[in-house]
Formats: structure tokens, C-alpha cells, sequence
């Protein structure tokens, strides 16, 4: 499988099973030099399996696989060198400093950046001398991405960077991975925040049950979803649903507690249910109108069930 030019990553017909089910169902796929290329899925989808056979932890059943024209089973110690990885789950001993976990990790590759610029980039100057069991989660998850850039790499992986974050630091984060892209990185990101993959990434592809179900660009998606927008109001009265159903274009209404979210096609929409509401009695507040996102997207392809 010869490397295509501008083209970091190629997966193609990639399969990996485990006793009583198959993680990754024959996927293709490929990245381009330079993008923020996000995988999204429910749990149990096959994202961190996917992630893992690219990184080399894992080996696949069949398919192949090129990252930067080089096969990970094959050209693993070359293909270190050139990655970084910041791993889904990690950790370090709880006595380590922050300055010493950058120095061991520089250690073990040939061309490591300064420690002194990477505590900068990653805001972790003051906290050098902290130990890791002192650091909050944003500044541990930015020692991770610390750690995984150590090597100067040309493709960085991210899994759930974000999750147990809170909205603060997530921002953060977000900002950090556009400043990494900025100096001509590639990104390959797994994560289950649907608003992250949408203001991040150029192309997402929805995995679920192991196979890829939808690859595009998150605009695109939406825009193929078809025309739905929302209307969402706060009511303290009781709401007859069947008289915001039958509004014309209405294809279904929601009500959780006070707040209830109208579906229906952007063009007069508001109007509609303003004129059904009032026409009906029902005093309302805080009424507003909003797109399709991601997360729409997302809930139509897989479902709404819960998976464990």
C-alpha cells in the first residue's frame, strides 16, 4: 500500500476482533496532512480500538495500515519518533514533579524539545516543581499533551482529551488544539463531546458498531440531516402536545418539565408555534430558535439508547 501525497493517515478494510464480537468492522478511512480529523461514537463503538491499532498498541486481525508511510506493526521504534500519543487513560507516579516527568520522557527520543519551552507553551511554568498528585485535572491533561509533544511530532493523537474536565478547562483545551494544529501538526481526536467535534474538527467520522457510518465535515453532516430547526420555550402550564404537532411542518414535539422543544423546518417555524401557543392560552418564556448541530446528527445515526 504505497503512501498518498498530503495524506497522513490510510487505514483501509481495518478489522479487529475479540472473543464473541468484532470491535472493527472492514473500515477506511484516510487523513490529510495538516487537519484536526475527529472520530465520534458511542461507547463500545470501536473509536479507542480504532485509535489503538493506528498508534500500534493494538494489532488489527486484517486490513492495512499507513501513518506517515509507515506500517505500525512493522516500523514501530521509526514511527515513535514521529508520533505523539496522549492516551485515553494514563498516569505517573503521584510523587513525580512536573519538570522531572518532561525530562524522563525527552529521554527517550532523539530530538526532544526544551522542557523550559514546553512547561511555556503548555502554561505549566509556575507548576514545574509541583508534584502531579498537586496538579488540577486541565493542568494534568496539559502535561499529558506536554508529554505526547516532547518528540516534535508530525501527527499527534488525542483520546477524550477533555472528558472529566470542567466547561473552563475544556475552552482551554480546545484552544490549546488549535494552537497545536497551528504549527503544522496533524491531530487525529476521539471524543463523545459533539460540540468540541463540531468547533474543532475539519472532518468527523461517526463509527458505530464498528463500522463507519458517516464521514464528512461536521457542516456537511448537518446540512445532509435535512432542514430542522428547533424552537424552545419555558412554560409553567400544562402543555397539550397534539396542538404544537399539528403545526404544520411540526414532526414532533419534546417536554421536560418546564421547558419544551418544538421540531420543525426553519422557515416560519417561530411564527407557527408563537401563533399555536397564543391561540391556545399558554403563556410562555425565553423562547428561542436554534439550528441543527452535530449532536443531531450523532442521536439520528445512532440511536438515543444508553450504552454502558
Amino acid at each position: 500500500m504505497e503512501s498518498v501525497s498530503g495524506v497522513v493517515i490510510e487505514v483501509a478494510e481495518l478489522v479487529k476482533t475479540y472473543p464473541g464480537i468484532t470491535a472493527v468492522d472492514n473500515i477506511s478511512f484516510t487523513v490529510r496532512q495538516g487537519e484536526i480529523f475527529g472520530m465520534l461514537g458511542p461507547n463500545g463503538a470501536g473509536k479507542s480500538t480504532t485509535i489503538e491499532c493506528l498508534e500500534g498498541v493494538r494489532q488489527p486481525d486484517n486490513g492495512r495500515i499507513r501513518i506517515l508511510g509507515l506500517d505500525p506493526k512493522k516500523d514501530g521504534f521509526k514511527l515513535r519518533e514521529r508520533i505523539g500519543i496522549q492516551f485515553q487513560s494514563a498516569a505517573l507516579p503521584d510523587r513525580l514533579k512536573v519538570w522531572e516527568a518532561i525530562d524522563l520522557f525527552a529521554t527517550f527520543y532523539k530530538r526532544p524539545l526544551d522542557c523550559h519551552q514546553l512547561l511555556e507553551t503548555m502554561q505549566l511554568t509556575e507548576k514545574r516543581d509541583a508534584y502531579l498528585a498537586k496538579l488540577s485535572g486541565g493542568q494534568k491533561q496539559r502535561l499529558f499533551i506536554a508529554l505526547a509533544l516532547v518528540n516534535q511530532p508530525e501527527l499527534v493523537f488525542l483520546d477524550e482529551l477533555t472528558t472529566g474536565l470542567d466547561p473552563q478547562a475544556r475552552r482551554a483545551m480546545w484552544s490549546l488544539v488549535q494552537e497545536i494544529r497551528a504549527q503544522g501538526k496533524t491531530i487525529f481526536l476521539t471524543t463523545h463531546f459533539m460540540e468540541e467535534a463540531e468547533r474543532l474538527c475539519d472532518r468527523v467520522a461517526i463509527i458505530d458498531h464498528g463500522q463507519i457510518i458517516a464521514l464528512d465535515t461536521p457542516q456537511n453532516l448537518i446540512n445532509a440531516l435535512g432542514s430542522e430547526n428547533r424552537v424552545i420555550f419555558a412554560t409553567a402550564q400544562p402543555v397539550d402536545a397534539a396542538a404544537l404537532e399539528a403545526i404544520p411542518g411540526v414532526h414532533r414535539v419534546e417536554q421536560i418539565r418546564d421547558r419544551v422543544v418544538v421540531y420543525g423546518p426553519k422557515d416560519g417555524l417561530v411564527g407557527r408555534v408563537v401563533n399555536a401557543l397564543e391561540a391556545n392560552g399558554i403563556a410562555f418564556d425565553s423562547l428561542q430558535a436554534e439550528p441543527p448541530t452535530l449532536e443531531d446528527v450523532f442521536l439520528s445515526l445512532t440511536g438515543k439508547e444508553i450504552r454502558n
